[in-house]
């Protein structure tokens, strides 16, 4: 059987991928400026800050501020908007609260997030190694969650980051990013798809897209199995610089195996007070008898 031919999917046009020459010049333009062009001040109020500005020696943000046109959470947009560091204010985007990375982006839980991307930058992710299965015991273990967030802080770094749901049984990052199609994964390792036609940007972040699972099929397991997913797995390495394939939960079947040989890398969670230490050494086991290095675990509690 000939391995099917897959386009480049990287930065099609039109994508809105932010280039070099774009990210400079946009750090370039100054706070009032990106103000005024998103509507948070006029030019009368502009003027208004300069005055205050000239005669108190404060800077433009901390003058606007003052004088009651923004708020911090203005400042903190602009400062984003200026460092490439894009997030979304409560109820932009529609994604659910828990992907605090995209609402919280300086609370102190998405330092978590950041930690394990440090840490798995400098264990794992290289110019050969660019795939990672995350993995749980149980359903209901929050991998879920877990793995969108982990996919947009990667994607911050400047990555270009693939959210892969592989959980065939019961996937939620479509839901989770609002995405409207029903095909994906499974739809192009059946060959009902093309993957060029599943894979969705999120336009919210900048550099992030999302492989969603596609129509739910009754053999999950042997379809995950099958050798179109080997090369499936060498394109999409070949496409972007960090893939994160979101996992069923290995109480519900051994999908998680069949992926992780692949990936040859896991990430394990594990759910606070939820859990057992037997089903992560029974899973830790497994997972090294596929021929799959456990990168690390984490202890999560959302």
């Amino acid at each position: 059987m000939n391995a099917p031919v897959y386009p480049d999917t990287r930065h099609p046009p039109g994508s809105g991928v932010v280039s070099l020459s774009q990210s400079t010049s946009s750090r370039k333009y100054s706070i009032g400026r990106i103000l005024l062009e998103k509507g948070k001040i006029t030019p009368e109020d502009a003027e208004r800050v300069l005055r205050l500005q000239k005669e108190s020696g404060m800077r433009f943000g901390d003058a606007a501020q003052k004088l009651g046109l923004i708020t911090e959470a203005d400042i903190q947009q602009v400062l984003a908007h200026q460092f490439d560091y894009p997030y979304l204010l409560p109820g932009q985007g529609g994604h659910p609260p828990e992907l605090v990375v995209a609402y919280q982006p300086f609370g102190a839980q998405v330092e978590i997030f950041r930690a394990v991307r440090s840490q798995l930058m400098q264990r794992w992710f290289s110019a050969e190694r660019k795939a990672l299965a995350i993995v749980s015991s149980n359903p209901g273990d929050g991998v879920s969650l877990f793995t969108a967030n982990l996919a947009v802080v990667f994607s911050q770094l400047g990555e270009r980051t693939l959210l892969v749901d592989a959980n065939l049984r019961y996937p939620q990052q479509q839901q989770i990013f609002n995405l409207k199609d029903s095909q994906g994964l499974s739809d192009v390792l059946a060959g009902r798809a093309a993957i060029s036609d599943v894979i969705s940007r999120i336009e919210s972040f900048v550099d992030l897209s999302v492989l969603p699972a596609g129509t739910l099929p009754p053999n999950p397991m042997e379809l995950l199995s099958r050798a179109q997913f080997d090369d499936l797995n060498e394109y999409l390495v070949s496409q972007f610089d960090v893939i994160l394939y979101d996992t069923s939960a290995f109480s519900s079947g051994a999908d998680a195996l069949a992926i992780a040989a692949r990936t040859e890398g896991v990430l394990l969670v594990a759910h606070k007070n939820d859990t057992r230490l037997a089903d992560i050494a029974t899973l830790n086991e497994q997972i090294i008898r596929s021929g799959a290095e456990v990168v690390g675990s984490v202890l999560i509690d959302f």
